[in-house]
């Protein structure tokens, strides 16, 4: 059929000018736009909140074109779209109320959890595929610069300790007093080797002179200049700030106090700088939690009850550093400066980061190195998480310094429970996942069911925190990973609890110990190193079970834990290959309380945990009881046959014990927990921290100290033992070993990213959108050079530095010290760009980048698109009272949004002139029939 091009022509002018065209600008301003589903009329019949909230539990689309209607015959496809995509979000919001109602049953609000994300993650798919006519709506966000929060630290050589000195330089610096001798080593490159030179610093080789600031670091300058090398010590200014504190539920201001100083190792690059010290004691770590709950007054008026917060909580979680009473390093006689709460013995304290929920396990590496594992409720620093809550490895040097932060990458939830290190330096953790995690592993018999459900996982890490394999296994109930230890070879095991059968085993009842062995199998390609299983025992009564602790002993592993209200010790023999098979086991009868720890040292199987004296016996009881809970101590024989060796010692005061973590080193018995707590304290009341080490086969206590914490609260929750960890450097700030002077660039270590996240780049104007993928080797570098690509060239991506402070001058050279790197990107034209959107759930590389999803450009440039953003983040939950709130609220913003957009495309009033603007989708409407047209004629 031939096409009358001069009809089409006629019809539409030819060309079209909407200014000159009154005719069809008045017939078009004489249509009524449809009528809005939010709007009264339509409200009267809309289904209510309590009718979304079925139809979505009964798994009815949330966005569903074919249910919005118009009232408006010939109007634009675009209202269908908004309407059905309005009714979505109102599910959403629906879903999100009902979350919040009291007395709900927790399998109800687990269905409604998963609803929600099943929306959400509609939404999100929808969106891109929607393909607006007159418009672009965009899940995130519209903007002309878009940065990501996630940064990478920059190289420097430049490196400040903690504050050392408080008020004047001419003063003399009390870290500085009595017997301060130490070394500094300078290791360079020679050819195809190193060489390192190690300098003697000897304070009292300054005689009578003062030792000042100034004066000790010329001391020290002289030392290294006279040794031909350009690392220099200088002094760092922490300016002092006003402070608000809070009297009586109001806010005052104190002025400022007196500046304090820093240490400040300015190096080269070629020069590696390190400290160690001739005299060395053991030192204890304890992480704990200091500080008051907040406070609050509740009323009731007309019926209605209102809590309301009257003075901020002053919780803070803290690093102890204690020095033992072993060697013959000199200890401090008061606190550093800025510290509280001091007590006799302890060397620092240190605040971890902010987002840091609780630290459920610690250990010290070979190299004296702290690692800790941390539940975190947002990113620490700079590293944003995907979900609610995520899983942190943290180390920190020997004086305090946060060296390097490794996140699991949860999209939804996940708990750390255990960490292990072994003679290599490699870190083993290990925990429970809820929701998906981006990993060539397999949720066995999950499907459908992972976004609630619970998981075990672990993840292997080396020595300098770079991920190795991480493993998840899961029975179809939940499941969780509790312990972790090293055997030989490499090998790794967990122990744990689970609701059914792990795969491969059989289900006894009611929660069941398992433990697991597994083994790093060969690299693949774009996943890494893939663990697989080696072997596996899941054990039990018909009631609940579980491992609480786990050791390997040479060719024995053992395992503890409250089976049936009793408590347990297995032993299990290993194979060549590493499969575990029960030998003997180990009841030690009832107990009223919880297994602590589980260690093997001196030919003896050392069992730790707290309870009352509920019947619990090993041998000879040496020490007794003191009527209240206490912390109990079983030295056993090594193959947990009943022998005259055995023993149980308490420990404990007349009141209520606990003992927050053990640790055995050197056959002797760490402790740290609450001392003599009332049994009907509240939670409010003073708790006293303390910290022990006794000989399990006598019950003498060789150490003890005890401390309170700022608003007389303390109560710990891990601790380490480093031996020789202490020494003088510790007064200096300084570390014992090589200055860790660069973190890694790489994404999949610097930030909560991993292997295989992803997102997508589509044109702003519609087409096909480009994945970019996070391979294993990316950073920030590469990641710019993918964005720009998958862009088609229509961004800019720069890889921005900020950060870096001055901190002083060393003759004529200014030096700097921190900063950090991040991504900044912008439409390369400066208006047209290019639409960001999010991965798949757990998979989302924008969530672990800290890039919102959206529109990058300039819409004001574009005067026939408008851009409207919902800035909906895809990571939005309802597991708690803070999370519905704040999903509530952005999806209102979004609601908001829709409606913005439909104002958007309303027709202009143009009774009055003879010009005016057509709508936006009938003026793109008559392009396309004009391009069409002009592909017809060749013109």
């Amino acid at each position: 059929m031939a096409v009358n091009n001069s009809y089409l022509l006629g019809l539409y002018g030819g060309t079209y000018d909407p200014a000159s065209s009154a005719a069809l600008t008045n017939l078009v301003t004489r249509k009524a736009q449809p009528t809005a589903p939010w709007s009264t009329a339509a409200q009267a019949t809309a289904p209510k909140p309590d009718a979304l909230v079925r139809q979505a539990l009964g798994g009815r689309k949330f966005v569903n074109e074919d249910a919005a209607q118009l009232d408006v015959k010939g109007a634009s496809a675009d209202y269908k779209k908004l309407f059905a995509l309005y009714q979505g979000l109102d599910t959403l919001n629906a879903l999100a109320n009902r979350a919040s109602t009291k007395g709900l049953s927790s399998s109800e609000l687990a269905l409604v959890q998963k609803r929600f994300a099943a929306g959400l993650e509609e939404i999100g798919a929808y969106l891109p595929k929607a393909e607006f006519e007159a418009l672009r709506l965009v899940q995130g966000t519209s903007t002309s610069v878009s940065k990501t929060t996630a940064a990478v630290p920059r190289d420097s050589a430049n490196s400040i300790t903690g504050p050392i000195h408080e008020g004047a330089l001419d003063t003399p610096v009390a870290a500085f007093a009595g017997d301060t001798r130490f070394n500094i080593t300078i290791k360079v490159p020679a050819g195809l080797s190193t060489t390192t030179t190690s300098i003697a610093i000897d304070l009292s080789q300054l005689g009578s002179t003062p030792r000042t600031l100034d004066a000790v670091t010329g001391f020290i300058n002289g030392k290294l200049a006279d040794a031909g090398f350009q690392t220099r010590i200088g002094r760092d200014q922490i300016k002092a700030e006003p402070k608000t504190v809070t009297v009586n539920g109001k806010p005052v201001t104190l002025p400022a106090g007196p500046d304090k100083w820093a240490l400040a190792i300015r190096g080269t690059s070629t020069e590696t700088v390190g400290f160690t010290a001739p005299d060395t004691s053991d030192a204890v770590y304890v992480v704990q939690s200091a500080g008051a709950a907040a406070q609050t007054a509740t009323t009731t008026v007309n019926g209605v009850t209102t809590t309301k917060t009257t003075v901020p909580a002053s919780t803070v979680n803290q690093i102890l550093k204690f020095q033992s009473d072993g060697g013959s390093a000199a200890a401090p006689t008061a606190g550093n400066v800025g510290e509280t709460q001091w007590v006799d013995g302890r060397l620092s304290q240190e605040k971890l980061p902010d987002g840091v929920k609780t630290v459920r396990a610690s250990a010290v590496g070979p190299d004296g190195s702290l690692w800790l594992v941390a539940d975190v409720e947002a990113g620490p620093g700079n590293q944003p998480i995907k979900g609610s809550q995520d899983v942190a490895l943290l180390k920190y040097d020997t004086a305090g310094r946060l060296v390097a932060t490794r996140t699991l990458g949860a999209a939804s939830s996940a708990s750390g429970f255990a960490l292990a290190v072994d003679a290599d330096g490699n870190v083993a953790v290990a925990g429970s996942i809820t929701g998906s995690l981006n990993t060539s592993s397999t949720d066995a018999g999950k499907a459908g069911e992972v976004a609630t459900v619970a998981d075990s996982f672990v993840t292997v890490f080396d020595k300098d925190g770079q991920e190795q394999w991480t493993q998840r296994r899961g029975a179809r109930a939940a499941d969780e990973a509790t312990s972790v230890a090293f055997g030989a070879g490499g090998t790794v095991y967990i122990g744990g609890r689970s609701k059914s059968a792990m795969t491969g085993s059989t289900a006894v009842g009611g929660w069941d110990g398992y433990v697991q062995a597994f083994k790093a199998g060969e690299p693949y390609p774009t996943a890494g190193i893939v663990a697989k299983v080696v072997g596996q025992a899941q054990f039990g009564t018909s009631a609940d079970d579980g491992v609480d602790a786990v050791t390997v002993d040479g060719s024995n592993l053992y395992t503890a834990g409250v089976e049936n209200g009793r408590a347990v010790v297995r032993r299990f023999t290993l194979d060549a290959s590493g499969v575990p098979t029960l030998a003997s086991t180990r009841d030690l009868g009832v107990i009223s309380g919880e297994i602590a720890g589980l260690a093997v040292s001196n030919g003896k199987v050392i069992l730790t945990g707290t309870s009352r004296d509920s019947g619990l016996a090993a041998g000879t009881t040496t020490t007794a009881n003191s009527g209240g809970k206490d912390v109990f101590v079983a030295a056993l024989s090594i193959d947990l046959v009943a022998a005259g060796t055995d023993r149980l010692n308490w420990y404990g005061s007349a009141g209520e014990d606990s003992a927050a973590d053990v640790k055995v080193v050197d056959g002797k018995v760490w402790i740290t927990g609450i001392a003599n707590r009332a049994a009907d304290a509240k939670d409010t009341d003073p708790t006293n921290a303390y910290l022990t080490r006794l000989d399990p086969l006598t019950g003498a206590v060789e150490y003890t100290r005890t401390w309170s914490g700022d608003g007389d609260q303390a109560k710990p929750m891990t601790l380490a033992v480093a031996k020789n960890g202490a020494s003088v450097l510790d007064r200096l700030g300084l570390p014992q070993g090589e200055i860790d002077q660069s973190d890694s660039k790489l994404l999949t270590a610097a930030t909560s990213l991993r292997v295989g996240d992803r997102f997508y780049i589509s044109p702003a104007d519609g087409g096909r959108a480009t994945a970019v993928t996070i391979d294993a080797k990316d950073t920030l570098a590469t990641l710019a050079r993918k964005i720009s690509v998958a862009s088609g060239g229509k961004l800019k991506v720069t890889v921005a530095s900020e950060g870096g402070a001055v901190t002083g001058k060393d003759g004529e050279t200014t030096t700097t010290t921190g900063g950090l790197q991040r991504l900044s990107i912008t439409a390369k034209d400066g208006k047209t760009g290019a639409v960001l959107t999010s991965g798949e759930t757990g998979r989302d590389a924008l969530l672990g980048l800290g890039l919102s999803p959206g529109y990058i450009g300039l819409a004001a440039a574009d005067t026939r698109t408008k851009t409207f953003g919902l800035g909906l983040p895809s990571n939005l939950t309802l597991s708690n009272a803070d999370a519905i709130k704040a999903a509530g609220e952005k999806i209102q913003g979004a609601l908001k949004a829709v409606r913005d957009a439909y104002r958007g495309l309303a027709p202009q009033d143009t009774s009055a002139t003879t010009g005016g603007t057509v709508p936006a989708y009938l003026t793109n409407q008559i392009s396309n029939y004009q391009a069409a047209l002009s592909r017809l004629t060749g013109s």
